[in-house]
C-alpha cells in the first residue's frame, strides 16, 4: 500500500505527463494564432448570448393585463395576434385591432377572466369575447372612459347607434 501512495505523488505524475507527451512543442507564432482564433470564436459566441438575454427581457416585458384597470364603459383597442397559413403552407402572423366598448367583464382578475367588447360595424352590432390572459392578446389600449352605473351594459344591444353615442359622448 505504501508503494501505491508513493507512485501517486505530484512529482511522479508530472514526470509521467512529460514522458507521455510525445507532441513537439509548437513555436510562439502558432500559439499566438491559436489564441487569436479562440478569442475570435469567443467574441462570436457573446452576441448570441446577448440576443438570448434580450429575448428573455421581451418575454418579461410582455403585456400584463393586471396592470390595466379594465371596467365596463371603457372604449378600448384590443390588439390580437392571428396566425394564418397561406396556400404554400407558410405560417404568417399579423395583428388585428378590434376597437369597441367593454359591455361586460367576467371573473375579475382570475386566469379565466374575459371581457366582452361591442362595436358597430357597417350598421351591425359586433361583439367579441376576449380572454384577458390569452397569449394571443398583444396589448390593450384604453381610448376613452365613460361613466356608467352598471356592471353589465347589455342594455346597449337594444339602443340605436345615435343614442349610444349620445350616452357616451362626454
Amino acid at each position: 500500500m505504501t508503494e501505491e501512495k508513493q507512485a501517486n505523488t505530484p512529482a511522479d505524475t508530472i514526470s509521467e505527463v512529460d514522458n507521455n507527451n510525445t507532441k513537439p512543442v509548437a513555436n510562439d507564432q502558432a500559439v499566438k494564432e491559436n489564441v487569436e482564433k479562440a478569442v475570435e470564436e469567443k467574441n462570436e459566441i457573446k452576441p448570441e448570448v446577448e440576443e438570448d438575454t434580450t429575448k428573455e427581457k421581451t418575454k418579461e416585458e410582455k403585456f400584463d393585463p393586471t396592470s390595466l384597470n379594465l371596467k365596463p364603459g371603457l372604449t378600448i383597442k384590443v390588439h390580437q395576434t392571428i396566425r394564418e397559413t397561406n396556400a404554400k403552407g407558410e405560417l404568417k402572423e399579423r395583428v388585428q385591432v378590434f376597437e369597441g366598448r367593454i359591455i361586460a367583464l367576467k371573473h375579475g382578475t382570475e386566469i379565466g377572466s374575459t371581457i366582452t367588447v361591442r362595436k358597430i360595424s357597417n350598421g351591425f352590432g359586433v361583439e367579441k369575447i376576449f380572454p384577458i390572459f390569452s397569449p394571443n392578446i398583444a396589448k390593450i389600449e384604453i381610448v376613452r372612459e365613460a361613466r356608467v352605473r352598471r356592471s353589465k351594459l347589455y342594455f346597449l344591444r337594444n339602443y340605436k347607434k345615435r343614442l349610444t353615442e349620445k350616452l357616451f359622448k362626454q
